[in-house]
């Protein structure tokens, strides 16, 4: 087989009936404010860690930084204790990620998703109404929490509810969820900082429980997954009675007997962590696992959702612009995601990744070139260069919106078979905590030592991970998630990995 193509026709794999029912879009729309709030927490921090008024209560050395002018225009921001305010959330979220993956295989993903909406309301309670440091990172931390819950349940509901011939654009739905978030915050940012008493970041804190109880109300309404209730061992004809309404057809027995089968090999769920790491049948879905969540957090995305606003506060631009100049870059993100959505089943995974990571290597080296000739310690860029460096931004937000951002959730999600599902979903989410609170702990401090080149640094990653993508990530559009697992026995470096039990289990599932 080629490099990364799917496989020839007479090695597809059976399709199912079904359409895309009411009842699915729903529940998929429940679900997806886990990502919102997932979004809207990542958007926040940048924009409320910019307000004058956060920094003078929590952070003066801070403040007064910005507002002198000995400082190094890429050292203003540059605060070991800011930083733990926005890194604070990704830590708690991966000590609750494998938590949380051992309530999701054996309570179902519903209950980790109710536990994720409670947590986020306790968090955003306790940090809007923070009166110490001490307070505001207790409650980043419970956001941590629900986060952890959260990105282990959703992304796996989705995928499993989706579906086949439109996961893409189901499980897309969760980046443009986040997209929706960040967006929210950045907008909420921008009203809210304009409030003269200066308590805004306040209102910005707390609005992240509303999609947090949104996800609580309607996950105590939502159905679980096929896939999951018969992994906690629930009768078959209950399961058949769902897939029935979730498909919108009476037709499903190939899809229940995938179904069926996938869990006949699950063995202990409470060892498929052991068993992805383990065994050497697993270790194609174990590099996905690792490799694309911290490529996607090498991309650079988070630097820029984090500390956009101070980034552009750092080329000179006022409070209100820079903030308002991020409300429309994360319009452009949220835009390109929904492109996404109807480009992913048509064009595949692999078309995406490439041409996103193509646009976004572009757009780093410009940035940084600009950054490198035009910003020196001290005083501004001009207007012109600012304004492009804004363009500029745009243009990267959009390559990962519509290529890593979705597909980085999308693809770890389905690649899994149901054995290990879980398990390799909590390593999926677990490293993305991990790259992202390293993103969030070192980018200030980062830049303020590497100046503009942190923004070629970023571009060279982005070269290797495209080349990766070209490589070892084969083609999974279309294909039903019990049957994906059969593309690593005909990938021409995977197969290797692939050992004699799993090549008998191919040869059935061929019959």
């Amino acid at each position: 087989m080629a490099v990364g193509t799917v496989p020839d026709s007479q090695d597809l794999p059976r399709r199912y009936g079904g359409r895309v029912t009411t009842f699915v879009v729903l529940s998929c729309i429940t679900a997806g404010m886990g990502g919102v709030i997932f979004g809207y927490d990542i958007g926040v921090s940048g924009g409320v860690t910019s307000m004058d008024g956060f920094l003078r209560k929590f952070f003066p050395e801070v403040y007064r930084r910005m507002k002198g002018t000995s400082v190094s225009n890429y050292c203003k921001f540059d605060s070991e204790l800011l930083t733990a305010f926005t890194s604070s959330l990704y830590i708690a979220g991966l000590l609750t990620t494998f938590l949380a993956s051992s309530v999701t295989a054996r309570c179902g993903r519903r209950p980790s998703m109710v536990i994720a909406g409670s947590a986020i309301l306790a968090g955003s309670a306790i940090g809007g109404t923070a009166v110490n440091v001490s307070m505001v990172i207790l409650g980043r931390v419970l956001l941590g929490v629900g986060l952890g819950f959260g990105n282990q349940a959703v992304p796996l509901y989705l995928s499993e509810m989706a579906p086949p011939l439109h996961r893409g654009a189901f499980s897309n739905g969760f980046q443009l969820c986040v997209g929706i978030g960040a967006v929210t915050a950045r907008l909420t940012n921008f009203f809210t900082q304009k409030i003269r008493q200066g308590w805004g970041w306040r209102v910005s804190l707390a609005v992240a429980a509303v999609p947090g109880g949104l996800l609580t109300l309607g996950a105590l309404f939502l159905p679980e997954t096929p896939n999951s209730l018969l992994q906690q061992g629930k009768d078959k004809r209950r399961v058949r009675v769902l897939l029935t309404r979730i498909r919108g057809v009476s037709d499903v027995e190939d899809e229940l007997e995938d179904i069926v089968a996938a869990n006949s090999d699950k063995a202990d769920s409470s060892r498929g962590l052991q068993m992805i790491v383990t065994q050497r049948q697993y270790r194609p879905q174990l590099v996905m696992a690792i490799m694309i969540p911290f490529f996607q957090q090498v991309t650079g995305i988070n630097a820029i959702s984090f500390y956009a606003p101070v980034l552009l506060r750092t080329i000179g631009m006022g409070e209100s612009a820079s903030l308002l100049s991020v409300v429309v870059t994360g319009f452009v993100g949220t835009s390109s995601t929904f492109v996404s959505m109807f480009l992913v089943d048509r064009f595949g995974r692999r078309t995406l990744f490439l041409v996103g990571g193509a646009q976004m290597l572009v757009s780093q080296i410009m940035i940084g070139g600009i950054m490198a000739t035009q910003l020196g310690d001290h005083g501004q860029v001009s207007k012109t260069c600012a304004l492009v460096l804004i363009f500029l931004i745009a243009v990267y937000v959009a390559g990962f919106a519509w290529s890593w951002g979705p597909l980085g959730w999308l693809v770890p999600s389905e690649v899994f078979p149901l054995e290990v599902r879980s398990a390799g979903q909590s390593i999926t989410v677990a490293v993305n905590f991990l790259m992202t609170t390293a993103v969030a702990q070192l980018f200030l401090a980062t830049l303020c030592r590497m100046r503009a080149g942190i923004f070629f640094f970023f571009a060279a990653w982005l070269v290797a991970m495209t080349a990766f993508v070209y490589l070892l990530l084969p083609e999974t559009k279309g294909l039903p998630i019990e049957q994906v697992r059969r593309l690593w026995a005909q990938h021409w470096f995977w197969r290797r990995f692939v050992d004699t039990a799993s090549n008998g289990e191919q040869a059935m599932l061929d019959c």
